[in-house]
Order: C-alpha cells, then structure tokens, then sequence
C-alpha cells in the first residue's frame, strides 16, 4: 500500500450547501483543525470568473482573499478550476491568465484541480502545459465515470498520459458505485496511466469511506473528504473517519479535539439547518431579551425555514424583542404627519459618486474584509445605517437615521461617532435635538406618501420612514450615479417586512434610474453580484 495524501475539499464542495460563504473565523479555525488532523492538501475553494447571484469567498479563492486566511505551513492548498471556463468560449490561455495572475511561488496555492465530465476532458487538458510553466502541481477530476465503458475509460486514461498531469482523479458523482466497481475503473485507468491517483466519493449508498479505503488498497494515494461529509448531495467521506484510518496505516499520532470542536460548534449546526443531517432558538432568545413565544410560535409554524428564524432573531435583537409586533413598523409611519424641509443638500457630496450602503445584517460584518478592501480601492460614499458600525469606522462616510425611537435609543452611541448623522433635524421632537447635540447634524427633510419616492434637493418624498427609505432617497437626491447594497439579508418570503422591502425597491426603481446593486447575499429581488469578484483582479 501506498503512502496516502488526503485532500479536504469542504470548503469547495461544502459550499454548494452555503454558497461558498464560510466566515473568516469559522475557515481560520478549521485551517488549524486540519493541520492537527493530519489532512496533508486543503481545497481552499474554486477559482471562478463567474459572478452572478452571490457566492462567498470560497467560490473564487482570489489571492487577496487568500492572503488574509491564516494557513498552516504544515498543509499545501488547492483551488479547483470548472473546465467548462476553459472551454468552449474564450481562449483557455486567456482564461487562465485571468484566473492565475500569479505563479505558483507567488501563490498561496501550489495545486490547482480541473474537474471534467467527459466530454470537456480532452480539450481542457492543455491548461496542464500552462499549469505546468507557471510552477503549480495539476490534477485533473474525471466525473460522472460509473457509467461509462472499459473502452470509454481506458481512452480517457490514454488521453491524460498525453499531458503533464500530476494526479488524475475519478470522482463517484452519483454515489453509485461499491468496491468491485471502484477497483475496476481503477484497473481500466491504469492500463496507460501510470502516474499517480487520486479518489473522490460519495455517499449515497453509504459507502464513501468504504471506496476510499478500497481504492487506496489498489494504488489511490490521494484522497478527498470533507467534515462531517459536508457535499453536494448526500455528501462525502468524512474526514473525521479517514484521518482515523489513515493515521493507523502511517503509524503517526493527531490530534483530532480541534476538528471535533469545531464539527460542535459550526459543521453538527449547520448539518442540521441545511439538511444533509439541538435547538439554539431559545438560548439566543433568552441571550437577547426576545419573549420565547415568539421562538414558539415560528417552530411550530412550518413556513419558517431555520435562516428564517435566525434572521427574526437577528431583526428582534436589533429592534428589541421583548415589544415586537407586527404592526410595529406601520406604526412607525405616525411620527411624520407634517413636512418641514432640510438645510443640507446631499449634491455637494455624493454628485456623480458611487454610493455603498451598509445595512444591518449579518453581511456585512460576514464579508468585512471584502468590503474594506473595496472601499480602499473604488473610494465610493459609504453610508451607514443607524449604528452600523462592523467595518472601520474611519472607512465611512455619513450616517444616516430618520426613525425618533430608534434615535433616542442610540443617540449615546451617536455621540461616539465621527461622521456627520444625516437626519429630519427640523422634525425631530427638541427632547431629542438636545440629546443629539454632541453629534454633527445634516438636516435632509422628509413626507411620506404610500408607495412612493420623489427627491428635491434638501428633502424627499419616501413611502415610509424606514432608514433605507430615508438612504435611498439621499442618494437619489444626491445624483449618485450608483447605489450598492451591503447587509440587507431579508427574511422568510412570507414575513410581512419582505414584503414592505420589496416594495421599497420597486418604487424606487419607478423613481429613479440609478442603478442598485446588492454586493451581499440578499433575499430580495434585486440585482445582485459577490463583493469577491469585483477587485481589479483574482
């Protein structure tokens, strides 16, 4: 038997239950349980030109993003590359060059997988001559191969033996295959291939380790696996499972507590929330102050997905629990009934700019780093709402608030703000001018008329008094030339606030021509791309 290598690839073929978005401190914390665990190739992510809808960093693996992981020196890292991008449309070399800008000793990544069906297996296999100049080690992953002829498969084999690959893999794509099969196909490969192979399970009919271990057996040396199985489908072998069995057969000690750890704390959770698999609900209303009737209710209630509860935890911790009700944000309508305009023109600013505005979910803080670095490079008006305070401070612009109650109860944190609050000064109540007076005030005015926007140029009509309602309309009357959305999350498509955002967004769009665009991941129905992909360069 051979020395075997695993390759972990949760964070590219996890990422198809998340959308690639695993948070900084939940991969960095996995990096270290790897290397403890004796996994020799970590799969980072793919490597993709393609941005539509939003992915997560793990979707494109750029090299900024990479540079700010903390990777283990104990491991290599791989990314895998789709061979339908390097077919059939743009030149593969012009393709490569754009996902590859860097050679391997400039990389964070030494290994670069191409995963084939087998039609695209021939013509991509020339991005293996350009791998190959550039430094990195080539693998290539043959997929869907259970159903297909000794012929079909010896000739695939023939046809790699023609390049410099350094590992050719055959993936089970559809679970279906037992041990017989698996020593089969690797018998037919190996009539013209000789060099090294790699095996890539999964576990329909339970018995991805079992074909891993067998294809090891017969010469597989490099093998896949993901924690707790996390994959496409059914999913994987387990890496928690083979580096048991591959720690006896190297006869070397690891130390598995910081993966179980982390299976605890983040993979058994989300297992359970996405459904390839102890109820959190009520610790995080308790933490919170949310009333648990309202946890109750949403279980029992089956139009309430587990992201839909999370995110009414999140909205009710931010708008206080414990007086939630659904008419609250209807209610919030009777503070504005007369029209006092502005002072401040938003023109002399944000004419001709580029606006960013940071919402409250879970996004932002989730793709900090992203952002920033966006920021740093494109120099657009950044915008917070309300407190919104999870990039750095000296990165935002303006602060932007309309709602009296939730003034009151942040004017102390306001106070410890440096940019300007954008606010109806003119219509706030004088208890609250007073308790506002440390901060820097523009005074943008406000009426609101249902379903409808209109902007002059210290003031707006907008169809409620929601923060992003008021934003909006300040970008709008400030001639932005466009507006990008960061953090606004949204809820289940039943909640009555998708419903009252979806509307913000399409009375708007009636408005106005300026383009919006959601960087983050949003439920809501507007044009959306990844914060990751829209660098100068990958």
């Amino acid at each position: 038997m051979n020395n075997p290598l695993i390759l972990d690839c949760t964070l590219r073929d996890g990422g198809y239950y998340n959308n690639w978005n695993f948070s900084p401190d939940v991969t960095n914390e996995y990096l270290a349980a790897m290397s403890e665990a004796g996994v020799d190739v970590v799969e980072l992510g793919l490597r993709s030109l393609i941005n539509k809808g939003f992915k997560g960093a793990s979707a494109y693996s750029t090299e900024n993003y990479l540079r700010t992981l903390e990777l283990p020196s104990t491991m290599s890292y791989s990314v895998m590359v789709n061979a339908s991008e390097l077919v059939g449309g743009d030149s593969l070399v012009s393709v490569l060059t754009k996902l590859f800008p860097e050679p391997a000793d400039k990389s964070s990544v030494s290994i670069v997988r191409i995963a084939c069906h087998i039609h695209e297996f021939k013509e991509a296999l020339p991005a293996s001559n350009w791998l190959k100049d550039r430094g990195f080690i080539v693998g290539y992953n043959l997929m869907q191969i259970a159903d297909r002829s000794q012929k079909e498969v010896e000739q695939l084999a023939f046809e790699a033996a023609k390049y410099p690959v350094d590992v050719l893999y055959f993936a089970d794509s559809m679970g279906s295959m037992g041990p017989s099969q698996t020593t089969q196909v690797i018998s037919w490969l190996r009539k013209y291939w000789k060099g090294e192979m790699g095996i890539h399970t999964h576990d329909n009919m339970g018995l991805a380790l079992t074909n891993t271990l067998t294809a090891l057996e017969n010469g597989v040396s490099w093998l896949d696996s993901t924690v707790t199985g996390m994959g496409r489908g059914p999913g994987n072998a387990r890496t928690e499972e083979l580096t048991i069995e591959v720690s006896e057969i190297r006869k070397q000690p690891i130390n598995m507590v910081p993966l179980m750890g982390i299976i605890a704390s983040y993979f058994q959770p989300l297992k359970k929330q996405c459904g390839w698999g102890s109820n959190t609900y009520y610790y995080l209303a308790g933490k919170y102050g949310i009333h648990p009737t309202y946890i109750q209710e949403m279980l029992n209630d089956t139009r309430y997905t587990e992201e839909d509860i999370l995110a009414a935890i999140n909205y009710l911790k931010q708008v206080g629990g414990k007086k939630y009700s659904s008419n609250a944000l209807s209610e919030s309508r009777q503070f504005f009934q007369e029209f006092v305009d502005g002072s401040w023109s938003p023109e002399s600013l944000l004419s001709g700019r580029e606006v960013l505005i940071l919402g409250a979910g879970p996004g932002v803080l989730d793709h900090k780093i992203a952002l920033e670095g966006y920021i740093k490079e494109f120099k657009p008006i950044v915008i917070a709402l309300n407190t919104q305070s999870s990039v750095d401070q000296a990165l935002i612009n303006l602060r932007v608030a309309c709602h009296p109650v939730r003034l009151l109860a942040d004017c102390h944190a306001h106070e410890n703000f440096s940019q300007p609050l954008v606010t109806p000064v003119s219509m706030l109540p004088d208890s609250l001018k007073k308790a506002l007076n440390k901060s820097e005030l523009l005074d943008f005015g406000l009426r609101l008329e249902a379903e409808k926007f209109s902007f002059d140029a210290t003031s707006a009509v907008i169809p409620n008094s929601l923060v992003i309602s008021y934003a909006l309309a300040i970008a709008a009357s400030g001639k932005a030339n466009r507006i990008l959305l960061a953090g606004f999350d949204g809820y289940s498509a039943d909640d009555q606030r998708t419903l009252e955002m979806q509307n913000i967004f399409h009375a708007y769009n009636k408005a106005t021509d300026i383009e919006l665009l959601s960087v983050t991941p949003t439920l809501y129905n507007v044009p959306t791309k990844s914060i990751y992909a829209m660098q100068v360069s990958i």
